[in-house]
C-alpha cells in the first residue's frame, strides 16, 4: 500500500510540472508572436481526451484562456482563436496581425480535438533548398510556426555530420580520411541519402559545431512544446576509406541517377552495418536524447543490386535490428518516395518483402505525395504498416503558382473515413522548399483539428478576410479565378508540379535540358482576371504584408 501511494504522489508530481512547463513554454511562445497582447490571455494545461490531443478557448475573468495537452494543443488554440475571432493570419509569406483594439471575448467554450496522432513536417530536401543557412533566431520563429499550425512531429537532421563525425573518431578514421566524405552544407539532403560524397567541401569542423549547438536548442525548443523529432538512423553510407579501413567489409558502389561520382553503401547483411547503427544511435541518444523515432531512407533514388524479396526482406530486418539493438523502442520513420520515384522496381513481391519483414507497430510509413498520388491505395495501405498522409506539392523549391486545392481539402478526411485506408495514424507536410503558395499550406494544416472535409466556397472567403484584413469583392473575385485555374490540377493529365519561370533556369545550350518546367496547368489567358481584379482590391487591402505577397 506504501509503495501505491509513493508511486501515485509521484505520478501528480510528475504531472503536475509537465502542466507547469507546458504553461511557462505556451506563455513564451505568446510573448514571441502577439507580445503586445500577451497579457490579454491565460493558458491552463487539460488532459488529453481518448488519446487524442485537445484544445479549448473560453473566456474567465475577462481573459481568453487557452488549454490544452501539451505547448502544440495551447498554441493550436491560440492560432484558432487568431483566425476565427480577430481575423489573422501568420504565414511565411506576409503575416496579418492588425487585432481589433478590444478582443473578442469568446462566448462559449470552443472545444477541438485532433484525429489524427502524428502531424509530420519536413522533408530531406527542405533543410537544403530552404534551410541551409538558417540561425537560430530563424529556426526560432519556424518552430513557433509549427506550433501554431498544430505540427507535432518535425523531422530534425541539423548537425547531424557531427555526431558522424565523433562515430567515425572513436572508429579510428582520421580526419584525412573523412575529409572527402562530408559534403559542403547546401547538399546535406543528398549526403545523408547516400547519393553524394565531398560535393562542395570539405565540411570546416567548425560548422559541425556550432551546428551541433542549433541543434540542441531546436530540440530543446521542439520537446518543450511536446513535439517528438525525428532523428536520424544508419542507412549504410559509409566513407570511402572505408575500404582500407576494413577490407573485407561488404562494400557496394551507387551513381545517383544525376550523374554524381560513387558513393559506398555497406551491405546490411554485413556484421558492421548493425554494430555501426547501433553505435551511431547510442552516441546521438546519449548527446541529444530520443523521442524513438528514427529516419531511414533505403535505396532513395538508387536501385538495390537484386529484386529478390528475401534480400529485400534481409535487407529491411537488419536495418530495424540496428535501431532496435539501440533503443528497444525505436520505431523507424520511412519517407515513402522510393515507391513513387521507380514503380517499375518496387512491384508488390518487392515492397512486401522491404514492409513486411519489420513489426508493424515498428515502423510508420510517410506518404509522401498523397496529393499526386497515393501510394497506400496501390499497397493495400502498406500491408497493415501505420502509415500519414502527406502534401509534397513543391519540387526543388521552385517559386511557382500551383496546388490541388481540392485534393487537399478533402482527400485526408475522405482517406481517413475509409476502411482500407487501416491504419492511417497522420497527416503532414513534406514539401521540398517551403515559402511559396501559403494557401495550400493553410490548407491542409487546417485539417488537422477537423475530421470531415473542407468546403472551399466557405473556407476561401475567410482565409482572403484572414490574409487581406478585410472582404473586399475584388480580391473573392482574384481567388475564385485562382482556385479555378492555377490551384486545380486537370484529374486526367499527371501533372507534378507547377511551371517554372525561365528566369530562374540555370542557363544552359543543352537542347534537351529537363530541369526548367514552362508547361502551364491552365489556360493562362484564364488567370489574367485575377492580376486585373487584384489591381481593383489594393485600395483596400494594400496595407496588409500578405496582399503584397499573394
Amino acid at each position: 500500500m506504501k509503495y501505491t501511494v509513493i508511486l501515485l504522489l509521484s505520478m501528480l508530481c510528475s504531472n503536475g510540472l509537465q502542466a507547469q512547463s507546458n504553461q511557462q513554454t505556451s506563455k513564451a511562445l505568446l510573448e514571441r508572436v502577439i507580445p503586445e497582447r500577451a497579457n490579454q490571455f491565460l493558458v491552463q494545461s487539460i488532459p488529453s481526451e481518448n488519446g487524442q490531443d485537445v484544445f479549448e478557448i473560453q473566456t474567465r475573468d475577462n481573459k481568453i484562456v487557452l488549454g490544452g495537452n501539451n505547448g502544440v494543443s495551447i498554441a493550436a488554440a491560440l492560432y484558432y482563436y487568431l483566425n476565427n475571432f480577430c481575423h489573422a493570419q501568420i504565414t511565411w509569406n506576409g503575416t496579418n496581425l492588425h487585432l481589433p483594439v478590444t478582443l473578442p471575448r469568446p462566448a462559449v467554450t470552443i472545444h477541438q480535438t485532433t484525429p489524427y496522432e502524428y502531424r509530420y513536417y519536413l522533408n530531406y530536401c527542405t533543410f537544403n533548398y530552404s534551410m541551409s543557412w538558417w540561425d537560430w533566431p530563424r529556426w526560432e520563429k519556424e518552430i513557433d510556426w509549427m506550433a501554431i499550425h498544430g505540427i507535432n512531429m518535425p523531422l530534425a537532421i541539423t548537425g547531424e555530420e557531427y555526431t558522424w563525425y565523433l562515430v567515425y573518431k572513436e572508429m579510428g578514421f582520421s580526419d584525412a580520411d573523412l575529409q572527402g566524405f562530408f559534403c559542403g552544407p547546401a547538399y546535406f539532403s543528398w549526403f545523408w541519402m547516400g547519393n553524394l560524397d565531398g560535393w562542395g567541401g570539405p565540411l570546416p569542423l567548425h560548422w559541425m559545431e556550432t551546428h551541433f549547438e542549433l541543434e540542441k536548442k531546436i530540440l530543446q525548443r521542439e520537446r518543450a512544446l511536446g513535439m517528438k523529432p525525428v532523428l536520424p538512423a544508419f542507412t549504410g553510407h559509409v566513407p570511402a576509406a572505408f575500404r582500407k579501413k576494413f577490407p573485407g567489409a561488404k562494400l557496394k558502389t551507387t551513381n545517383w541517377n544525376n550523374g554524381f561520382d560513387s558513393t559506398y553503401i555497406l551491405d546490411a547483411s554485413d556484421p558492421l552495418f548493425a554494430a555501426i547503427g547501433k553505435k551511431f544511435l547510442e552516441k546521438q541518444n546519449r548527446l541529444l536524447g530520443s523521442d524513438h523515432l528514427y529516419s531511414a531512407d533505403t535505396f532513395n533514388e538508387n536501385e538495390p543490386p537484386s529484386d529478390q524479396p528475401d534480400y529485400l526482406s534481409g535487407l529491411s530486418s537488419r536495418i530495424y535490428q540496428g535501431m532496435h539493438q539501440a533503443d528497444t523502442a525505436a520505431v523507424w520513420v520511412m519517407q515513402g518516395w522510393l515507391f513513387y520515384s521507380d514503380r517499375k522496381f518496387w512491384k508488390e513481391p518487392q515492397t512486401k518483402a522491404l514492409l513486411q519483414a519489420v513489426p508493424d507497430n515498428k515502423m510508420l510509413l510517410l506518404d509522401l505525395a498523397t496529393e499526386i498520388e497515393p501510394i497506400w491505395k496501390r499497397t493495400d495501405a502498406f500491408y497493415g504498416k501505420p502509415w500519414i498522409w502527406n502534401m509534397l506539392n513543391n519540387f526543388g523549391a521552385n517559386t511557382n503558382l500551383f496546388g490541388r486545392m481540392e485534393t487537399v481539402a478533402t482527400a485526408p478526411a475522405k482517406a481517413l473515413k475509409d476502411a482500407n485506408s487501416k491504419q492511417m495514424k497522420g497527416i503532414g507536410l513534406t514539401m521540398e522548399g517551403i515559402e511559396q503558395n501559403p494557401v495550400l499550406y493553410e490548407l491542409l494544416l487546417d485539417n488537422i483539428w477537423k475530421k470531415d472535409t473542407i468546403n472551399l466556397d466557405q473556407w476561401l472567403p475567410q482565409y482572403i478576410r484572414n490574409r487581406y484584413g478585410s472582404l473586399n469583392p475584388h480580391a473573392e473575385k482574384a481567388w475564385d479565378i485562382l482556385r479555378r485555374t492555377v490551384y486545380t490540377v486537370p484529374a486526367d493529365k499527371y501533372i507534378r508540379d507547377g511551371a517554372e519561370s525561365i528566369v530562374q533556369g540555370r542557363p544552359t545550350f543543352d537542347s534537351v535540358t529537363r530541369w526548367t518546367n514552362t508547361k502551364l496547368n491552365y489556360t493562362d489567358k484564364d488567370l489574367l482576371p485575377a492580376w486585373d481584379a487584384l489591381i481593383l482590391a489594393a485600395d483596400s487591402c494594400k496595407k496588409v504584408m500578405g496582399f503584397s505577397l499573394t
